[in-house]
């Protein structure tokens, strides 16, 4: 919830008009100031304070504990002109929430983050739990300082600049503090605190989730010094961290020594099965796994979920030590895992549940045929017989592949969605002339692959080998990524060993198709007429059939030099059932500086004034010009009703 606190009518205004933009996330804080603000900062996860910065320090002042915990403000000038990131600009979230204040009315965000100002992503916002010396090493990183990278295999992280350098991955105890700095951390991380408490994470964004999808997917790495573009980290035996006497950044699921100038960020890498008996208690299952964690050197900040079989969904131990860890359950049904081999097969849960394994089976099913660190161990209570069980998997990283529609070519067309999943992207695959509209947008250190016409297939297999080496790869294309476009060829490559993500763009046909009027205002349909990839006799049937329907185009590729005789053919084929006053619209680099637009007629189209950069479109038998614009009406009754 967001607290909103004014003092004066200019404030209560824009409170008021923020309250009301967003519905359901924001609670008005009224009475005096400095009691209101006292109430917002106990109960809300974050604050916008329509006051001056200075009075607001001076409320905050006595109320604040630490960053991990206290909530993000935001203030706001009274005129609405400034949305200014006051405190907890990560891990309260006020840098994304000045943003999104600023957007709602219309204001300027002031976020003077170091990071932020200098595009390089922070420690504290990847998303991932961290230990050690965030600001020591973020410190480092600004000032071009070389701080060295430790990890055990490629994530799929931000870009992080050209100071930041691939070393040995990490062996576990080594480091300055050596077993007991790091031990004290995991035993610390493993107390049972709630998951936004400090000793979880130092971000209070930080929610694991069942997935890998969304703002909590495994974030990259940059590529080991010397390796090939695409090629995967070596697995098994990992050599001891040398003792650089530098920063280091450390991406690991162990346990390791945290020295002072030390970041361990923590993977989401480990999924624990647990297998358990009716009515077993919390505290034995939470024990188990935190032992098992514990003596096999595994940190359980890295563990991102507890799986089981479907009967134990609503088990209160199961479910009470995944609330303690900080993580969810996840369920299989017991055929699922009975069809899973596992090293411990058991009569007991055969009888009791129709599996012959949960804990090492739903550890295995959960994994993604990743690696089984830890068999199944049964919990060892005083006086009884054990009632839990569980086993240890290390998920195996998995890529993500983000295939982006840049638009039409305005920048201010280009989506917000877009523009984040670039800055995102560790790797950047496209066509030359799409880098060059969209490069001012990309962090320092991404690694840009581009290459010109005709090199669709290889981009494609590009970006997903890129996305299966481990990395955030963006693959851009012009308008929507899916249409006439690289998300075809890429997803047609592309197995289920990466994360896929889609960002949708404006089509060159909606944006011609703004500046015609309204020509698609009723069914319509593009049509590509390039017989490069499709046969003409193809592409003439699909054309006819359209003509037949009475059916909106939008004829794209319609004209190149060496391809001069498809569109005279294609507009015969719409004649042959169409007037040859049928409105038709031309434009050519449609949002850009340079574009064109006319209107003009089935009749009196010239095919020579198009090119590969025009989209040409042709109305239906209903389609009209109307004060210069190109409209199709929908057809609505009470537009039929007053034509009458």
């Amino acid at each position: 919830m967001i607290g909103l606190i004014s003092a004066t009518a200019a404030g209560a205004s824009a409170r008021d008009r923020l309250a009301t933009a967003w519905p359901g996330r924001t609670r008005v804080y009224d009475g005096p100031v400095r009691e209101a603000v006292e109430r917002a900062f106990a109960e809300c996860e974050q604050l916008v304070c329509f006051l001056a910065t200075g009075a607001t320090v001076r409320l905050l002042a006595p109320l604040l504990t630490d960053k991990a915990s206290d909530p993000g403000v935001v203030c706001v000038d009274e005129a609405g002109r400034f949305a200014v990131s006051l405190l907890g600009g990560h891990g309260g979230g006020a840098n994304s929430l000045a943003t999104e204040v600023a957007s709602a009315l219309a204001a300027t965000p002031v976020i003077t983050t170091a990071t932020d100002a200098t595009d390089i992503p922070g420690l504290d916002t990847l998303g991932l739990p961290t230990e050690g010396a965030v600001a020591t090493v973020t410190r480092a990183i600004l000032d071009g300082t070389p701080v060295t990278l430790h990890a055990d295999a490629v994530w799929p992280l931000p870009p992080l600049p050209p100071n930041v350098m691939r070393g040995a991955p990490p062996a576990a105890g080594d480091g300055d503090a050596a077993a007991p700095g790091g031990t004290l951390a995991s035993e610390r991380a493993s107390s049972g605190a709630p998951e936004d408490a400090p000793p979880r994470t130092a971000s209070r964004a930080y929610r694991p989730t069942a997935g890998t999808s969304g703002p909590h997917a495994p974030l990259a790495a940059p590529p080991h010094a010397g390796s090939a573009p695409g090629e995967a980290e070596p697995e098994g035996v990992v050599p001891a961290l040398p003792g650089s006497g530098g920063p280091r950044l450390v991406l690991t699921d162990r346990v390791v020594g945290i020295g002072a100038a030390d970041v361990v960020v923590r993977p989401p890498s480990l999924v624990v099965g647990v297998g358990a008996s009716r009515g077993v208690g919390a505290d034995e299952v939470y024990g188990l796994v935190r032992d098992v964690l514990r003596d096999a050197g595994l940190s359980p900040l890295s563990v991102v979920e507890l799986a089981t079989v479907d009967a134990k969904a609503d088990e209160p131990g199961i479910v009470g030590a995944a609330g303690r860890l900080g993580v969810p359950v996840r369920t299989y049904p017991a055929d699922v895992l009975a069809a899973v081999t596992v090293p411990n097969p058991s009569d007991a849960p055969l009888a009791a549940v129709g599996t012959p394994s949960v804990a090492e089976a739903a550890a295995l099913a959960a994994g993604r045929g990743g690696e089984l660190l830890v068999p199944k161990r049964k919990s060892s209570p005083e006086g009884r017989a054990a009632m839990a069980t569980c086993a240890v998997v290390r998920r195996a990283p998995r890529g993500r592949l983000a295939v982006v529609g840049l638009g039409p070519g305005a920048r201010d067309l280009l989506t917000p969605r877009a523009a984040a999943e670039l800055r995102r992207a560790s790797v950047l695959v496209g066509l030359d002339q799409y880098v060059d509209q969209i490069r001012d947008l990309l962090r320092p250190g991404t690694r840009v692959i581009e290459s010109g016409l005709g090199r669709e297939e290889e981009r494609a297999r590009t970006a997903v080998t890129e996305a299966q080496a481990g990395h955030a790869v963006a693959l851009v294309g012009s308008g929507d990524a899916g249409v006439y476009a690289m998300a075809s060829p890429a997803l047609a490559e592309a197995a289920d060993d990466i994360e896929v993500v889609g960002v949708p763009g404006v089509t060159a046909a909606l944006a011609a198709a703004a500046i015609l009027g309204a020509p698609l205002g009723h069914d319509h349909v593009s049509i590509s007429l390039s017989d490069l990839h499709t046969p003409w006799e193809v592409i003439e049937r699909r054309v006819r059939a359209a003509a037949e329907a009475d059916i909106v185009v939008t004829f794209y590729n319609p004209r190149s030099r060496g391809r001069d005789w498809q569109l005279p053919k294609a507009l015969a084929l719409l004649a042959e059932h169409r007037t040859a006053a049928t409105p038709v619209g031309v434009v050519r680099n449609a949002s850009r500086p340079d574009g064109t637009s006319h209107l003009t007629t089935l009749a009196r189209l010239d095919p020579a004034t198009v090119d590969m950069m025009t989209v040409v479109t042709v109305g239906n038998t209903a389609t009209r010009e109307i004060a210069g614009r190109m409209v199709t009406p929908r057809g609505y009754r009470w537009q039929s009703e007053g034509a009458r």
